[in-house]
């Protein structure tokens, strides 16, 4: 650097200004004045408004005022001296920041203030209906619930219209109540839009309309709820006992299941699967679905599955439907513990699926000799002839004759000649249960 240089960054630095040195309290201190001052004629002009538009003009004002208060940069006060007397008079910096502090906080409680003072509008009223409306979708009704519904919704038209001189009349189209007034709903919504309410001119009808959809709401929160009955109250009225003559069994809703398996009542079976809250009852439930695998239980059931619920994926086995879902859901197990594994494999091989083939044969190498037991057992069930070779290899090298029987139980369950052959080889084998297997071969052909 030349010397000519190096005095011209000197001299530079001279010229600057130390930040320190140019802070004047003094003029900080009266800027925060003149702004609180300001503050305070800002609060008299938000109690004058009166309209929308006197509000807007005071947003603006407030608006302007925060971008003035942020401007003023208030010096950082000093590091506390340890050695300072509790008593001590606070540093001129922080009775500032303690001043610029208590007007940004007046400053928010006036902009909150000006909030509060807008509206309504009829846009709230829209709220207030679709609120209702969703109440009325997302919960179960009694008999009772819904003519106290109807009831409610025609007291809520006869305000309504009335306030707004318009004639949304009850919807009376299907017999799903729920869908019907959720349909009027909608059209007192329509009837609020097209009115298209101004927050000044029509502040009083606003008011009146949400003081009606208030009442709306109350009479809808008493309304009968499926869920204000008791569990045996909700059965009894589904026809669940009334397949009961007399009880044999205790309790009575076990001997209604019993009823309901034999008669092939699955609705009830799941009705009672999905009310009760016990769990004698559920394992009760599961159980007579799993002996019956009805179609209709694969939905529930694989909801129950995608909570890793071993007695639903035993279910879907039985039930044996090759449903996408349900087998994507299945192979999610298959590489995971094996309290999951167990259950998924025994799915996978009574639906049948091609596709669980190619997961289930990579088990066949796991390190617990009960997945590989399972996974030989599961591609039997599958009977796909992609699986001889590495069931081949099991029977020939794997260290557990459990494992190896498993595996010459599944390539007689594939039957083909090629598979059967295999097996047949081993009938001087030292484990019993593969001689067994291999004993248990006919490849003579049938007569």
């Amino acid at each position: 650097m030349s010397e000519d240089e190096a005095n011209g960054d000197d001299a530079a630095a001279e010229a600057e200004p130390d930040e320190e040195e140019s802070v004047d309290p003094e003029a900080i201190d009266e800027r925060l004045t003149t702004l609180a001052a300001e503050l305070e004629e800002l609060d008299a002009d938000l109690e004058a408004a009166e309209t929308e538009d006197d509000l807007d003009v005071v947003e603006a004002d407030l608006d302007s005022f925060r971008e003035d208060l942020e401007s003023v940069e208030v010096p950082e006060p000093p590091e506390p001296d340890e050695d300072e007397e509790e008593d001590e008079e606070p540093a001129p910096e922080e009775e500032l920041q303690d001043e610029y502090d208590e007007i940004e906080s007046d400053l928010s409680d006036l902009e909150s203030d000006l909030e509060d003072q807008r509206g309504p509008y009829g846009e709230d009223v829209v709220s207030e209906i679709n609120s209702a409306s969703g109440t009325i979708t997302s919960t179960r009704w009694t008999e009772e619930g819904n003519a106290e519904l109807i009831e409610a919704i025609e007291n809520f038209l006869d305000e309504f219209n009335g306030l707004l001189d318009s004639s949304v009349t009850l919807v009376d189209e299907g017999d799903d109540v729920s869908a019907q007034l959720d349909a009027t709903l909608d059209d007192a919504v329509d009837a609020v839009e097209a009115a298209a309410l101004d927050a000044d001119d029509d502040a009083e009808t606003i008011a009146g309309l949400l003081e009606t959809a208030d009442d709306l709401q109350s009479d809808i929160d008493d309304a009968t709820e499926w869920a204000d009955l008791e569990v045996r109250e909700q059965l009894r009225r589904e026809g669940y006992y009334d397949v009961l003559e007399h009880v044999k069994d205790y309790p009575p809703e076990w001997h209604a299941l019993k009823v309901h398996e034999k008669r092939g009542n699955v609705d009830m079976i799941l009705l009672a699967l999905d009310t009760f809250d016990s769990d004698y009852m559920e394992e009760h439930c599961m159980e007579a679905l799993e002996r019956m695998g009805p179609e209709e239980a694969i939905e529930p059931m694989l909801q129950k599955a995608n909570r890793r619920d071993q007695a639903a994926m035993a279910v879907l086995g039985k039930i044996g439907v090759a449903d996408e879902k349900v087998v994507d859901k299945l192979l999610d197990y298959v590489d995971s513990n094996p309290n999951l594994q167990q259950p998924a494999f025994r799915a996978l091989g009574e639906i049948g699926t091609e596709d669980a083939v190619e997961p289930i044969a990579q088990q066949l190498v796991a390190d617990e000799a009960d997945v590989r037991s399972w996974a030989a057992r599961a591609l039997g069930l599958i009977g796909d002839t992609r699986a001889i070779e590495p069931l081949a290899d099991v029977l020939a090298d794997d260290d557990s004759d459990r494992v190896r029987a498993s595996a010459a139980w599944a390539l007689r369950q594939i039957g083909t000649t090629e598979a059967l052959e295999v097996v047949a080889g081993y009938d001087d084998d030292r484990a019993y249960l593969v001689q067994a297997e291999a004993e248990s071969v006919d490849l003579e052909p049938a007569a």
